[in-house]
């Protein structure tokens, strides 16, 4: 039995860039599924796929910083008696991903599914601030990017893969 065949998962996918060569709703449902913990009943988020004016415009109004990047992640912050599956939202810059793949020498689907997982857990409340904490977050990211049989995105060609990212 899959881990997730008991998830409910509502995922919004907006669609605001080029729409060329994107991965399918199929893949970014797979690449979010995989990103969840085992036994998790509903869960819903919003993926809205970005050009760079967009995803810089609000990389400087939430983080303060100039330029676009690859993922910004907003968790819902709901009080906790609300009990609501809603995990929040992913804004994804299409741009940024295809450049890191291509200068990364990865394949780009691979890059998405790292992109999408990698944001997914910060929805779930992961991060990467101090050295500890980002040692969790990859090595889990390198665990649940092996059960789609991608390959460590933090090998040495691979290492500033997310780092201009929330």
């Amino acid at each position: 039995m899959n881990k997730h065949s008991a998830t409910e998962l509502e995922l919004d996918l907006q669609v605001a860039c080029d729409n060329q060569h994107l991965p399918s709703a199929a893949h970014f449902r797979e690449w979010v599924l995989t990103a969840l913990p085992a036994g998790r009943q509903d869960a819903e988020l919003t993926i809205r796929l970005v050009d760079e004016a967009e995803s810089a415009e609000l990389n400087a109004q939430y983080r303060g910083k100039n330029g676009p990047t690859n993922v910004l992640s907003f968790p819902a912050d709901l009080p906790a008696e609300l009990n609501l599956p809603l995990l929040g939202d992913l804004l994804i810059c299409k741009q940024v991903v295809e450049r890191e793949a291509i200068q990364q020498t990865k394949a780009l689907l691979d890059h998405w599914a790292h992109i999408v997982i990698h944001g997914t857990l910060h929805l779930l409340g992961y991060d990467h601030i101090n050295d500890d904490d980002a040692e969790v977050m990859e090595g889990l990211e390198i665990k649940l990017l092996q059960q789609l049989h991608i390959s460590n995105p933090y090998t040495p060609q691979c290492e500033d893969s997310t780092q201009n990212h929330e």
